[in-house]
């Protein structure tokens, strides 16, 4: 008789139709039941899950648990931040990149974060001002001398969290100082996770201690997610949480571009420098790339 034993756990890594799940006595190997595959899902890194642990057979995901965020490309679910790194300098800070990853995290149900990295090489107060006018967590950090990390770790604390930014902003360099054992080499893949040059392109969850995840995926770190994740002209407005506040008194509301429109609160707000003028200029130019884009020419 086949000795079966359920768990819970969550998919740490995923490769090849199998299934890296990590339970409280271990990591196991499984397979996903035909039944997903009818039913057209599959299962993603981040998943919570239920599987069997059979002795003398594979062990199989029975139950995947309900996402409450996920992202197709890279495939991952219940991601709880972006932590979206940005360098003052070495490379210059892309304020409409920043804000299309935050627009996209918003869109995801996924809370963004920004760190503002390498403070040690130029002032980046500019970007304080920008970034301090919205509703996201702001981290100002230094990967030469550690200001900034310990609070970093914190926000990590309990969470999933993806790390995302421009090559050579600093995504390892602050990784390696939250846990040291990580040993990340500056713009490599993590040797830890026995990924190499040649292996294929999976996302993975590298587990920082109890409940503290940070999903290692290649994707982010090349921005791929740009290139599928699509924001309608009218769910980007809601993308940008800092103009909720102004809706009320919006005119035209819900139906406002609030590009320039006469009685439009939020360009109201802009012009008295209550919203940012930078992360304005980055909704204008969201907005006009899919302004004319209908829902059946995404596939």
């Amino acid at each position: 008789m086949v000795d079966k034993n359920t768990q819970n756990g969550i998919i740490v890594k995923g490769i090849g139709g199998f299934y890296y799940v990590e339970t409280a006595i271990g990591i196991y190997e499984c397979k996903a039941r035909g039944v997903f595959r009818k039913e057209k899902i599959t299962p993603m890194v981040g998943d919570h899950v239920v599987i069997t642990i059979n002795d003398n057979a594979e062990n199989t995901i029975d139950e995947i648990g309900e996402r409450r965020s996920a992202l197709q490309r890279p495939p991952v679910a219940n991601i709880d931040q972006l932590i979206i790194v940005v360098s003052g300098t070495e490379p210059r800070p892309n304020t409409l990149l920043v804000d299309r990853l935050t627009a996209i995290a918003v869109k995801n149900n996924i809370e963004p974060v920004i760190v503002l990295n390498k403070i040690d090489l130029i002032d980046v107060q500019e970007l304080i001002d920008i970034y301090s006018k919205t509703k996201f967590k702001l981290i100002v950090a230094c990967g030469k001398t550690g200001e900034g990390v310990k609070e970093l770790k914190a926000t990590l604390q309990g969470k999933i969290s993806a790390f995302t930014g421009n090559s050579g902003v600093g995504k390892s360099t602050l990784l390696n100082l939250i846990d040291p054992e990580l040993n990340l080499a500056t713009s490599e893949i993590s040797q830890k996770l026995g990924r190499g040059k040649h292996t294929t392109r999976e996302s993975t969850l590298i587990k920082l201690n109890d409940n503290t995840y940070v999903a290692d995926t290649p994707g982010f770190a090349s921005l791929e997610i740009l290139q599928q994740e699509v924001i309608f002209k009218e769910d980007l407005q809601y993308c940008f949480p800092e103009f909720e506040e102004f809706f009320e008194d919006c005119k035209f509301y819900p139906n406002c571009a609030h590009i320039k429109d006469k009685g439009c609160a939020v360009v109201e707000a802009v012009e008295k420098g209550i919203i940012s003028e930078s992360r304005h200029a980055s909704y204008k130019a969201l907005y006009e790339e899919v302004k004319d884009l209908k829902e059946w020419q995404v596939k």
